[in-house]
């Protein structure tokens, strides 16, 4: 069933390629056929453009064989059909009327001639008013943007024959020497009105196009946007010169070559939207349509002014000429920065955008970001840290992640959405993100300490907290019913003493048990709050003498604890516990866990005191980590220190630092 599907759509790809050739071909012979042989009768340049030759030629080019990639890329997508449709119907004026001069260089009948400049004349509106507003209309999805649009499509179908009707009846000859067309209408002078309306109806389908495109515009995604800038881009610019050719008396032919742009964007549209920066190209175009409106504004104006001061016409143009071409020299750059910082904003001015962000530092992250994406006129920017987004502004779209780094360590990412039409970032945009990632990944970097140290702080409160719970639990279920026991026993035996001194003496036997369990019980509660040898021994000679009851290992094997220690200078008691605790947990897993025969614990002291434990086990691969590593590890978190923990080549390594000028401090 697969293999037939997959042969049945091979063959039916197969013949599409076969159509689309021949079509495109077949556009391409005519144009060449035409263009060959009124060169090859002497035609020149001139000739070529004023039978408009040249413009349907082109016009028949651009649309066809863009219509034959489009049509091949996507044979069930109309627009590439109806652009080769307006190609062969460009291509056929051309070819018709090489015919009619052929027949009338040849001495044919006058009727003959007549036939192809009539085809000639009648081919080339319907591309116009018929196939290319329709093709617009169904951009680029290839259906119409809602049933509403249907009327739109019905009425430039309907009234398309009004425009061919116009150039048909008025029987006009397409080039001197060949006779006028069939079809010619006697009072065509008299219809004029109707001819207007036939060209403001040719522009109102194009308008409506250009709407229909606008509105596909503002509801489609990143993707849909960039295929329409495209086209928005090439259907303006198309209306602007065109416009003027057909209302204007005089305006040069040759201004129709601007609608090839728009088959030329569909098709780039369509097949490759991805492969440039549409707004580079809008970029550019700005910049350049403002120039030359200064070019011509200056122009005008200098030439009212040198009228009445200059008599010679060859010296007014020269200064005028000079005097526009030194405005233009420091105008352009000044106008490409005007239209870049519209569309890019500040990203030509890295220093500018690093001075607003720095700004807005003490304005916390929300205020950063906020920032970045207005200085560089983004979609969206964010910020996101440990895979959560703790601050954005703007919609997202399509976004770029850029790094953050701080002393090597990635502490976070800057999510920047695209612009409209971009594909990706451009280096400029990516240079000035590097810049501004810097004071940000500081930033981040400051936030997540403060985070850090603010989740620290509730750990100590609850620690401390939980402390105090067990103490007072400790105190009220253990030492208070053995104190309320010696209490009453006291009581008692005080009553029986004069009445019966053996059994007060018995009650004052069992009193003095209960309280040496008493004071047994407030020992350990001593002991739990800070080891008696450390106020003892001091720090070093607890460790030593923890080390000399650890002489045997689980298995009853013996072991060597060597512990060396010198210079350590006297430290805050929160560190000595924090220490003596991570020693003697480290020592105690050496014993139980590890086939040691020895171990060394060491201290040093320089800008930082250094615990290590380290032993001569064989390596068992990598540590798991337990209730005892990961208590170790919160001790020396809790006071700012670093932990580490694991096997070395040599056997178990566990390792502990602490800032002393920190520790100092608090």
């Amino acid at each position: 069933m697969t293999t037939t599907a997959t042969s049945r759509r091979g063959r039916v790809g197969t013949r599409v390629g076969m159509l689309v050739g021949l079509l495109a071909g077949f556009v391409v012979a005519e144009v060449a056929v035409a263009v060959g042989y009124l060169l090859a009768i002497g035609w020149g340049w001139h000739q070529l453009v004023d039978s408009f030759m040249v413009t349907n030629g082109l016009m028949a080019l651009t649309f066809g064989l863009c219509g034959a990639v489009i049509a091949w890329h996507r044979p069930s997508n109309p627009i590439g059909w109806l652009f080769l449709a307006d190609g062969i119907g460009h291509a056929t004026t051309p070819l018709a009327g090489a015919f009619a001069q052929y027949l009338a260089e040849n001495g044919a009948s006058i009727a003959a001639q007549r036939v192809f400049v009539t085809i000639s004349i009648a081919a080339w509106p319907w591309s116009i008013g018929l196939f290319l507003p329709l093709a617009l209309l169904l951009f680029p999805t290839g259906r119409l943007l809602s049933p509403r649009w249907r009327w739109a499509a019905i009425g430039i179908i309907a009234t398309a024959p009004l425009f061919v009707v116009e150039m048909v009846g008025s029987g006009d000859p397409i080039s001197p020497g060949l006779p006028r067309g069939y079809l010619a209408i006697p009072s065509y002078d008299s219809l004029q009105p109707l001819w207007t309306v036939a060209e403001l109806r040719n522009l109102a389908a194009i308008l409506l196009a250009v709407v229909c495109l606008t509105i596909r515009y503002r509801r489609a995604d990143e993707k849909g946007r960039r295929q329409l800038l495209w086209l928005l881009l090439a259907s303006v610019i198309a209306i602007l010169f065109v416009t003027p050719w057909a209302f204007v008396a005089g305006t040069p032919i040759l201004v129709l070559l601007a609608i090839p742009l728009i088959p030329i964007s569909v098709a780039v549209a369509i097949v490759r939207y991805q492969l440039l920066d549409i707004r580079l190209v809008i970029s550019r175009a700005l910049t350049w349509g403002l120039l030359s409106l200064v070019a011509i504004g200056s122009y005008a104006v200098l030439v009212a002014l040198l009228d009445s001061l200059i008599t010679s016409q060859v010296g007014r143009s020269a200064a005028v000429t000079v005097f526009v071409a030194l405005i233009i020299a420091p105008v352009l750059p000044r106008l490409q920065q005007l239209v870049d910082r519209a569309l890019y904003g500040d990203r030509h001015d890295p220093a500018r955008v690093a001075s607003r962000v720095g700004e807005q530092l003490s304005a916390g992250l929300p205020g950063v970001v906020a920032a970045i994406r207005s200085a560089l006129r983004l979609p969206y920017a964010a910020l996101t840290v440990d895979g959560a987004v703790i601050a954005m502004d703007g919609r997202p779209g399509e976004v770029v992640a850029v790094e953050l780094s701080y002393g090597g360590e990635v502490v976070g990412s800057l999510d920047v959405g695209l612009r409209s039409g971009e594909s990706g970032l451009s280096s400029a945009d990516r240079n000035v993100l590097a810049l501004v990632a810097v004071p940000l990944a500081v930033a981040v970097h400051a936030t997540r300490l403060s985070a850090e140290l603010q989740t620290s702080r509730e750990k100590l409160i609850s620690a401390r907290e939980e402390e105090r719970r067990r103490l007072r639990r400790d105190l009220h279920d253990g030492l208070g019913p053995t104190l309320t026991g010696i209490a009453f026993s006291a009581d008692a035996a005080a009553n029986l003493i004069t009445t019966d001194t053996t059994q007060a003496v018995d009650l004052l036997t069992r009193l003095r048990a209960d309280t040496r369990t008493a004071i047994g019980d407030i020992r350990r509660l001593v002991d739990d709050l800070r080891p008696p040898a450390l106020d003892e021994l001091g720090l070093v000679g607890a460790l030593r003498q923890r080390a000399d009851q650890l002489s045997y290992r689980a298995d009853g094997a013996t072991i060597r604890v060597a512990v060396s220690a010198s210079g350590l200078p006297t430290l805050p008691a929160a560190l000595e516990v924090a220490a003596y605790r991570i020693a003697t947990e480290a020592l105690t897993n050496v014993v139980r866990h590890s086939r040691a025969t020895s171990a060394v614990l060491a201290l040093r002291c320089g800008n930082d005191l250094e615990i290590e434990v380290t032993d001569d086990g064989p390596p068992n691969g990598a540590w798991h980590p337990g209730v005892g590593l990961q208590a170790m590890r919160e001790r020396a978190a809790e006071l700012g220190g670093k932990f580490e923990a694991g096997p070395t080549p040599r056997g178990g390594r566990v390792c502990a630092r602490f800032p002393l000028v920190t520790l100092e401090t608090r």
